[in-house]
């Protein structure tokens, strides 16, 4: 173990500070030099927390069901951070960070700490930041991390390199969804949520869940299909995500799953580095094959061969 003092934001986010931890999620967003010394200095604390991840097409009342969730959790002494992924403008890129207001009862909750984060464009559901930012929220010692992703469609499964247990949620009103997104995000889910089960479709899509559940390979888990009436209760969705955790504490299954989700954070990671190392000071090659594109002297594919190739050599 490195025997390097931490820096001073590290050490006050470590206590539970939340003016430290707030800050450090500005940091995180931003992902600037600062942050990146941040978590590195965090790292080695990390990986105590329950990482849970809600996810869905819009509409579906995932951040009512959220609500529920984290008032379980209270319920049992248990503290929570909060994560809610919102939209950003495709124009501004400001979010709509509406999950804030949706949640506003455990906002007030001492022993809960929200934060929305915008998705900034990214297409998987999480702000590129958001997996370090989850990250400082278990470093800052909360018993359970709950993530809210922006409800983006099916390539939303992000989330499942950031959380040990990602409850999919639909409702009758998405039942057409179901085909389009059952090659995307139906795979990540561990558990399978039908909001809104009190109206008309519920019941079909929960059979037809479970059919298509069937006609899958077999797994070590089968996700359950869960009704709920978010208003009202969210006790079905809470019990089928704990019944997951305990799943997971069986066997070291759980280090496994982290192991799998760091490899994919890993690869986006070093995708990003690599690239970034490699365009350095490559302006004017790559307004040059640019050129030569828009001239219809290369094709794009083509321009961008070359372009890799040229960097290579």
């Amino acid at each position: 173990m490195s025997t390097t003092p931490l820096p001073p934001d590290a050490e006050a986010i470590l206590r539970g500070d939340r003016r430290a931890l707030g800050k450090g999620l500005t940091c995180a967003e931003a992902m600037d030099d600062e942050a990146l010394a941040l978590l590195d200095a965090l790292w080695g604390s990390t990986g105590r927390a329950r990482r849970i991840g809600i996810t869905g097409p819009p509409g579906v009342g995932k951040s009512t069901l959220a609500s529920g969730v984290i008032r379980a959790h209270r319920a049992l002494g248990r503290s929570v951070g909060v994560l809610a992924v919102d939209p950003s403008s495709p124009l501004t890129g400001g979010a709509l960070l509406g999950d804030r207001h949706r949640m506003g009862a455990e906002a007030g909750d001492p022993n809960v700490f929200l934060r929305s984060f915008g998705s900034r464009g990214s297409t998987g559901g999480l702000s590129r930041a958001a997996p370090f930012a989850l990250d400082l929220l278990d470093a800052a010692g909360f018993d359970v991390v709950l993530v809210e992703t922006a409800g983006v469609g099916q390539t939303e499964i992000e989330v499942a390199t950031s959380a040990d247990s990602v409850a999919v949620v639909l409702s009758p009103e998405s039942g057409d969804a179901v085909q389009a997104m059952k090659a995307g995000l139906i795979e990540i889910a561990d558990v399978l949520c039908v909001n809104k089960a009190d109206r008309e479709g519920a019941e079909a899509m929960a059979e037809a869940l479970e059919g298509m559940l069937d006609r899958a390979p077999p797994a070590p888990w089968r996700p359950p299909v869960v009704r709920t009436r978010a208003l009202e209760d969210a006790t079905a969705l809470f019990e089928a995500l704990e019944a997951h955790g305990t799943w997971l504490l069986e066997g070291g299954r759980i280090e496994e799953r982290r192991r799998r989700g760091l490899r994919g954070r890993l690869r986006t990671l070093v995708h990003a580095l690599l690239a970034e190392r490699l365009l350095a000071g490559r302006d004017a090659l790559l307004d040059a094959r640019a050129g030569e594109a828009a001239g219809k002297r290369r094709s794009l594919l083509d321009a961008a061969r070359s372009t890799v190739e040229e960097i290579l050599r």
